[in-house]
């Protein structure tokens, strides 16, 4: 008997027990979420006097007063008078930016502390704001796989993330390899792709591909979809959206650079074609339109008071904060954003295209780029969805909830609010589905059985590193 290794067993054994009775959350918790009105995610008619019983990280029944009786030893958790609906979803953040105006001067910086500082205050800004899972779309690999590793672990709090890692692109930007990685040749793609998808990255995120050879852009692609990750692609230009289409893109980002009024009829037909032709074999085309930093510029521009809440400080340290307080003080000299008022006028057209075009969007934000901090972000891009795209709330919130889940290909785990699913629950005071901004103050937040944010207030020793 090797009584060294048992020893070691033994001792193994009581700091596993303490370490899981000093955690937030007890894997034997058991909570029911009570009288709430439940919007599950699927679409369906809300559920009035909802109860949602939760046992550990996952959702155990879901029925309400009438026919779901809570058991004894269940944590009652009232929801009266609140939308309870599943945790948010953010398609396209940013984490290792945060709101900074200059990216020239951000970057250099600010690199041997986006592991450190950056991406983990942007991680718990997402959780607080109810974005219980998100998709990171392009940082250096080696901060990317630090940050996913204590995310996973526990060690840092935020949401469950999916990552690209670098992008992958024709030519890397000057000052900006760190992130972006060039291709030269078909081989050098697939060998790229290769290396992402051995990191353990989610999806491959592909930029300027009119600019390679159709060999180069197609062996991207295929090389992903081999190692099965889907691919997410910029739509800033026609001549992307074009070559994205021949080659076989899973997801495109944004609504286009320039002032054109519309997509061109060409793009319309191809995509209606793909739309039509994707939806025989439950793979539709994604599109994620970024559209709300667009529409509110001119409004942030000229009265900039919500850059001065102190949501988007937590986590950071306070010459960081400085730091980018001074970047953004005066929103009318970016030049960054110069632009901007002209694009505008563009977005209801090509939203109306892309609904009619038969594309699934998702809610994803651009959250990190200049004044667009990841604690308001991802509910400015549902409010302009409904109040200014015409787009019904309930579509909207199953763009932010299912959609990204069966796009990842976790929909059997996430996105919804059904039993055997996990306990990723929001909740807010009022109707959601009238008030669709009453989402820039979650009152209630659960991942995973945990409580991080209860009756509007912070659970602190829940945000405990381990």
């Amino acid at each position: 008997m090797n009584t060294g290794h048992n020893r070691f067993a033994f001792f193994s054994a009581i700091f596993l027990t303490l370490v899981i009775c000093a955690a937030p959350s007890l894997a034997q918790d058991k909570k029911a979420l009570v009288g709430g009105t439940l919007i599950n995610g699927l679409g369906s008619t809300p559920l009035q006097d909802s109860v949602i019983l939760v046992s550990g990280d996952t959702i155990e029944k879901v029925g309400t007063v009438e026919t779901l009786p809570v058991p004894d030893g269940y944590e009652v958790i009232s929801t009266e008078a609140m939308s309870v609906m599943p945790g948010l979803w953010d398609m396209h953040v940013h984490l290792m930016i945060t709101g900074h105006s200059d990216y020239s001067y951000w970057h250099p910086a600010y690199k041997d502390r986006f592991a450190s500082e950056i991406m983990p205050a942007s991680a718990v800004q997402l959780l607080l704001a109810g974005v219980t899972s998100a998709r990171d779309l392009g940082a250096p690999l080696e901060d990317t796989l630090s940050v996913k590793e204590r995310l996973e672990s526990g060690e840092i709090p935020g949401p469950r993330m999916f990552w690209s890692g670098p992008f992958i692109q024709k030519e890397s930007y000057p000052g900006t390899e760190m992130y972006r990685w060039g291709v030269d040749g078909p081989r050098d793609a697939r060998e790229k792709v290769k290396r992402l998808a051995d990191a353990g990255m989610d999806v491959i995120k592909l930029i300027d591909h009119d600019l390679m050879t159709l060999e180069e852009a197609q062996a991207v692609v295929d090389e992903a979809h081999k190692h099965g990750m889907n691919v997410v692609a910029h739509a800033h230009r026609p001549p992307e959206i074009r070559r994205g289409l021949e080659i076989g893109i899973d997801n495109f980002e944004h609504t286009g650079l320039s002032a054109s009024p519309e997509y061109p009829d060409d793009v319309m037909r191809m995509l209606k074609e793909r739309a039509a032709a994707s939806m025989i074999v439950d793979d539709p085309l994604y599109w994620t339109p970024t559209v709300e930093g667009l529409w509110n510029f001119v409004d942030t521009r000229d009265n900039p008071e919500k850059l001065d809440s102190n949501c988007w400080y937590r986590g950071l340290e306070q010459s960081t904060i400085d730091d980018i307080k001074a970047s953004i003080a005066h929103p009318d000299e970016l030049t960054y954003t110069l632009l901007t008022p002209k694009r505008k006028g563009t977005l209801k057209k090509k939203i109306a295209q892309l609904r009619e075009s038969g594309v699934v969007m998702m809610i994803g934000t651009d959250s990190g780029i200049p004044m667009k901090f990841h604690c308001q972000s991802t509910w400015n891009e549902l409010d302009v969805w409904v109040r200014v795209m015409g787009i019904p709330a309930m579509e909207a919130i199953q763009a932010a909830t299912f959609w990204p889940a069966k796009f990842m290909g976790v929909d059997e785990q996430l996105g919804s609010v059904v039993a055997g699913r996990y306990a990723d629950i929001i909740a807010v005071k009022g109707d959601v589905l009238k008030y669709i901004n009453l989402l820039q103050d979650v009152d209630f937040v659960m991942k995973g059985g945990v409580v991080y944010k209860q009756g509007g207030t912070v659970v602190e020793e829940a945000l405990e590193t381990k």
